[in-house]
């Protein structure tokens, strides 16, 4: 519907489908000679972009021809606020006690207060992210670093390089990199995220319907396959292909332009995913995990467990294979398939699991992270019931928290560059608003991957440093700073 006075007019517009479809709204506003578009989530602040016209005429034509072509697709006059925001999709899992006859050797277990999904574990850090939105670091040894609070429950962390991204039951991804954490991807309106994975700044979305959806640095949307089969918990990327598993098995498709180029049945549905340099993982609802050749799709090994498997690792090359079942066991397997053992986890059903440096971490349905001592020796000791004394991790009384940035006025001012900093600038581009490097030293062509939500036209920032990646852009690593 249209509103407004006689220089100002907005038109509103939502599309809403039954059976877990589209939930989007449009909206565009005419105000003399520029056009701004707004569009996203129903019941989200959404995207904008922003338009000039040489006259208010030609900016009357340009809005009516975007309403036009909405109309068209299906969308319909609305009241914003009136149709509430989709409930997403919250994994329902189950965790029976463990039928193994002895526990597996926790060093030390860190309770988050909320089921947890989310795992990464790197040189420096452990990364657990929880269902109520709170993402915790810790080190090695199980103390607390910070936190960071993101608006929605966190399906999943990944990492690609030195960069670390959250993905968000709110249809975002955030960048966790810095003390600055931002929303660096808006998933379209009708994606019900179930994982991720980014390669190259290049986003790889898995949702409940079981399609995947690739976006490039600038949140521009590239392809969409719909996979044989729905409920895709898996996907896993690399230079050569993406690799999907859904409920009827497991993907592969060329990551320019999405060609199909395997597709391998598993035995049951696929629930997580892991990869290596030449094989793929897939943990399975049918107590399987199924290791898969990345060239070929054929099957080269299976690891069979007790339970239906929630989530799986290897340690480096695929030397060993883990698995934790849905009755809060956990199992290693030697490259063939052998088991080579199995213990429970004295907690619930583990989710999510990384292994490193002969430590299996966990993530757990009691919304725990759990550090497992995985040595032989350990291992051998507790096959034997000699494991341990478990030490319950706690929070620091003064722990750093970082909230994403909301606008340009949450971030730190600075009135000149320090050296060796880099000075970056918000430049109004076709409609978007895009980034470029004003600093010497760089491809002022190229765009600068930056937080839409601080994007202004003729701002300057400043950043700690740019990297180059693969899609020939940069990726800002460090503090950012607004330029006065």
């Amino acid at each position: 519907m249209a509103t407004g006075s006689s220089t100002v007019s907005t038109t509103y517009l939502e599309l809403s489908q039954d059976g877990g479809g589209a939930h989007k709204f449009y909206e565009v506003a005419v105000d003399g000679v520029v056009v701004t578009v707004r569009y996203g989530r129903i019941g989200a602040s959404g995207q904008l972009q922003t338009t000039t016209f040489p006259t208010a005429e030609k900016a009357r034509a340009a809005a009516a021809r975007k309403v036009g072509e909405k109309v068209r697709k299906g969308y319909a006059p609305a009241v914003a606020g009136q149709r509430p925001p989709r409930s997403v999709t919250r994994r329902q899992v189950t965790s029976a006690p463990s039928t193994a006859r002895a526990v597996a050797p926790v060093l030390w277990r860190f309770r988050t207060g909320s089921s947890a999904f989310g795992i990464h574990v790197d040189d420096d850090r452990c990364w657990v992210g929880n269902q109520s939105g709170d993402v915790y670091t810790l080190d090695h040894e199980g103390a607390v670093l910070a936190r960071f609070s993101l608006p929605d429950g966190v399906k999943c962390l990944v990492a690609d390089d030195f960069w670390i991204y959250a993905g968000c039951d709110d249809g975002k991804v955030y960048d966790l990199s810095s003390k600055l954490p931002f929303a660096a991807y808006d998933i379209a309106a009708d994606v019900d995220i179930f994982w991720l994975d980014i390669h190259e700044g290049l986003l790889n979305v898995s949702d409940r319907d079981g399609r995947l959806t690739v976006i490039d640095h600038e949140d521009e949307h590239q392809w969409a396959r719909r996979s044989q089969g729905e409920h895709a918990w898996m996907v896993r990327a690399d230079d050569r292909a993406v690799y999907h598993g859904h409920h009827r098995g497991v993907t592969a498709y060329a990551p320019d332009g999405g060609g199909e180029l395997w597709h391998t049945p598993t035995r049951g549905g696929v629930l997580f995913g892991w990869q290596e340099e030449n094989a793929v993982y897939a943990g399975t609802a049918h107590k399987v995990v199924q290791r898969l050749s990345k060239a070929t799709g054929a099957v080269e090994a299976t690891y069979g467990c007790d339970s239906a498997v929630y989530s799986c690792a290897t340690s480096p090359n695929g030397r060993f294979v883990f698995a934790g079942d849905a009755s809060s066991s956990v199992y290693c397997f030697d490259r063939d398939g052998t088991r080579l053992w199995k213990l429970g986890t004295g907690g619930g059903s583990a989710l999510s699991m990384q292994y490193r440096d002969e430590r299996l971490y966990l993530v757990s349905t009691d919304g725990s992270l759990v550090c497992v001592d995985a040595s032989e020796t350990a291992i051998t000791a507790a096959q034997q019931g000699t494991v341990p004394v478990a030490r319950d991790v706690k929070l620091a009384e003064a722990l750093p928290t970082y909230v994403p940035a909301t606008a340009a006025a949450t971030v730190a001012t600075v009135t000149r560059a320090p050296s060796g900093s880099i000075v970056v600038e918000c430049v109004q581009e076709a409609g978007r608003v895009r980034v470029h490097v004003v600093s010497d030293g760089y491809d002022t062509s190229w765009n600068v991957q930056f937080p839409r939500e601080i994007r202004e036209p003729g701002a300057r920032y400043v950043v700690d440093a740019l990297h180059t990646a693969a899609g020939g852009f940069y990726r800002v690593r460090g503090d950012i700073r607004r330029l006065l």
